[in-house]
C-alpha cells in the first residue's frame, strides 16, 4: 500500500502543475486578445474623429463653406454675425447648406474667425456656333441681295463666304430673324437693315 502512495502523489503533483501552467496560459491570452481589442478600438475611433468630429484648417474649413453659399446667403450670414445673432446665423448656414448642426455651427465659427468675400462660381463657357463668335477678318466681305428692282449690299471685315452662306441657307428655310440676327452680329448694320437684306434672300 506504501507503495502505491508515492506514485499516486507524482501524479498529482504532475496534474497540480499542468492545471496551474493551463491557467496562466489563459490568462496571457485573454490578456493579448483585450489588448489587440483595445488597440483596435482605438484606431476605429481615432479614424471617426479624422473624418468627423476633428476638421481640417479653420481657415480652409471657412473657404469650403463659403463655397456652398449663394451671394444672397452669404450677405445674410454675415449681417448676422455682425449682429451677434450667432445662433440665427447657424440656422441660416444649416438651412443653406444641409450640412449637420454640428458642422454647421463649425462652419459659422470658421466664417466668423476667418472672413472670407464671396466668389461666384466661374460661368461656364458656353459653347457656340462661328455666328456667336463673330471674327474680323483682314479684308472686307460684300454680301450683295436684290429683287426686282430693289439691292441691298452689305460690306463687313466679319463675313466671308462659309458664314454668308449659314445666314443666306436660314433665310431660305424661313428662319428669317435668326438669319438676320446672324447678319447683324457679323456686320454693322442695325437689325432694320438686317431684316430688309434678309427680306431678299428668302425666296
Amino acid at each position: 500500500m506504501e507503495s502505491l502512495v508515492i506514485p499516486v502523489l507524482i501524479l498529482l503533483l504532475a496534474g497540480a502543475a499542468v492545471l496551474l501552467m493551463a491557467r496562466a496560459l489563459g490568462r496571457r491570452t485573454a490578456g493579448a486578445r483585450a489588448s489587440t481589442a483595445k488597440a483596435d478600438s482605438a484606431k476605429t475611433s481615432t479614424a471617426t474623429a479624422g473624418g468627423t468630429a476633428l476638421p481640417g484648417d479653420p481657415a480652409e474649413r471657412a473657404r469650403a463653406a463659403a463655397a456652398k453659399l449663394t451671394e444672397d446667403q452669404h450677405r445674410r450670414l454675415y449681417a448676422l454675425i455682425a449682429q451677434g445673432q450667432a445662433m440665427a446665423a447657424i440656422k441660416l448656414y444649416y438651412e443653406a447648406s444641409g450640412d449637420g448642426l454640428r458642422a454647421s455651427r463649425d462652419a459659422v465659427g470658421a466664417l466668423a474667425a476667418h472672413p472670407q468675400p464671396f466668389h461666384s462660381a466661374a460661368p461656364e463657357a458656353a459653347e457656340s456656333d462661328d455666328d456667336d463668335t463673330p471674327q474680323r477678318f483682314p479684308y472686307r466681305y460684300r454680301a450683295i441681295a436684290s429683287k426686282g428692282d430693289v439691292t441691298r449690299e452689305v460690306s463687313s471685315n466679319m463675313l466671308n463666304d462659309e458664314i454668308y452662306g449659314r445666314i443666306r441657307t436660314l433665310a431660305r428655310s424661313g428662319d428669317t430673324e435668326a438669319a438676320a440676327t446672324a447678319l447683324t452680329r457679323h456686320s454693322d448694320i442695325s437689325m432694320k437693315q438686317a431684316r430688309e437684306f434678309i427680306a431678299l434672300l428668302d425666296d
